[in-house]
């Protein structure tokens, strides 16, 4: 498979046959190696140098044929399939393209640092349907419906107002729906079931006729630093990062095409394609009360939100320079609150902003005393339920980002998103944090 590149210069059919079979010998020879963590340096360079020519030829044929796939895969556009349906829908009708349920079963067994990485692949077939003009607006649309799951719970949350999920609850109190964190003991941390739990939420919040506004709140934790206070979002919990437990299909491209842009640009409601986007979604405003702190993925949530309220004891910070990988859409987002150089202060630099510095207006429209974010809040949801505020925050959405921006900029976070959650410095990173953790834990047992 290494030896020469795969030439390719016929119909879609036949490509898809030749890139099958020059990336069953490249699996040969990945199977003819050590396991990842048994690999010795020569292994290691063998496989790279397998992975990198099975890259070049899906990139090829993604090259000639994304829309035509998309299309045979969506029935010419009639079908809509959600992200990770579509990616196992293609690693079956064509086969190497992307890697099996099988294959990414065995790779969620591991740790990331044992991983083949084959989420990189998930990222080009991704980045390529994104790239696209028609297939990319196609799923970016598919990705604004309901998911399934929200539209099973809606009659029951509009007879009690009430949705209590995994690591989410969800009340309607008044006109406004608040939508309150609940992973307690990771300090709020986005982690698989969060992400999926907020994407139901959402959905929910935006179905309910009866809600005018969201409000996203953080719920009391557990860590002892932090025991019984309310914590808006620690980021990506970095311990399912180095453990393997952060897929790249459903969570870190998920929350983008899904929640996160839902609350920006609204559900999908209204009939197929010929009205005006206006008339075929359903948009609330949103508000955000931060509660000691907002970091990584809580921070980038607050650049989609209508109104942010802070404590005066928090900050914000998108740690992305230590982490090393890319803060989703923030850097997309930031820049126009913040203006290019502290953007860049808080992406490159990871700059944290607290409540109390002047820059902190660019990013929260409120900052109060604890004791009154309750009170602030409540005064938002009635200032953002003026009948106007829809149709203005719909136009701002349209001249702040509109659609084809932000599909071509996810176009390309697909393939460097999945590239750094492999990169060596990024693996070092997270498994130095994991040892310090266990470190810290034993000494608290021991002191026990």
């Amino acid at each position: 498979m290494t030896a020469a590149p795969l030439l390719l210069d016929g119909g879609i059919e036949q490509d898809a046959a030749l890139l099958a079979t020059y990336v069953e010998e490249g699996e040969r020879q990945l199977a003819a190696l050590p396991p990842v963590p048994d690999r010795t340096p020569a292994d290691r360079n063998r496989a790279a140098a397998v992975h990198a020519a099975g890259r070049r030829a899906r990139r090829a044929f993604l090259s000639r044929h994304t829309e035509t796939a998309y299309g045979l895969l969506t029935g010419g556009l009639t079908r809509s399939v959600r992200l990770p349906d579509l990616v196992y829908e293609a690693a079956d009708r064509f086969p190497g393209l992307v890697p099996t349920r099988q294959q990414m079963a065995a790779e969620r067994a591991s740790v990331q640092a044992h991983k083949e990485g084959r989420e990189i692949d998930q990222g080009l077939f991704c980045g390529a349907v994104l790239r696209s003009p028609t297939a990319g607006r196609h799923l970016v649309e598919t990705m604004l419906r309901p998911t399934p799951r929200a539209l099973t719970l809606l009659d029951g949350f509009r007879a009690e107002g009430r949705a209590a999920l995994d690591t989410v609850l969800v009340t309607r109190r008044g006109s406004a729906a608040h939508v309150e964190f609940r992973n307690a003991e990771r300090l709020n941390a986005e982690d698989e079931r969060l992400i999926g739990d907020l994407d139901t939420a959402v959905d929910l919040a935006l179905l309910d006729d009866a809600v005018t506004v969201g409000v996203l709140r953080g719920g009391p934790v557990d860590h002892p630093k932090y025991r019984g206070r309310r914590v808006f979002s620690a980021g990506i919990d970095l311990t399912d990062l180095r453990d393997g437990r952060i897929p790249f299909v459903e969570f870190l491209l998920g929350r983008e095409l899904g929640y996160l842009h839902k609350i920006l640009r609204g559900l999908l409601t209204g009939p197929e394609p010929g009205g005006a986007w206006g008339e075929r979604v359903t948009s609330k405003p949103w508000i955000g009360a931060v509660d000691t702190f907002a970091i990584g993925g809580g921070m980038q949530l607050l650049l989609v939100l209508d109104h942010v309220i802070a404590g005066q004891d928090a900050y914000v910070s998108l740690p992305a320079a230590e982490e090393g990988i890319v803060p989703g859409l923030g850097n997309l987002r930031l820049t126009r609150h913040t203006g290019a150089r502290l953007a860049r202060q808080v992406v490159l630099g990871g700059r944290r902003i607290a409540a109390t510095d002047p820059e902190a207006r660019l990013i929260c429209d409120e900052i109060v005393p604890a004791h009154g974010m309750d009170e602030t809040v409540e005064r938002a949801v009635r200032a953002l339920s003026a009948p106007a505020v829809g149709a203005n925050r719909h136009m701002l959405a349209v001249a702040e980002e509109p659609l084809d921006l932000f599909r071509t900029y996810l176009a390309e976070f697909a393939v460097a998103q999945a590239e750094r959650a492999y990169a060596p410095d990024v693996l070092a990173k997270v498994e130095h944090r994991w040892q310090e953790r266990e470190r810290r834990r034993a000494a608290a047992r021991s002191r026990s």
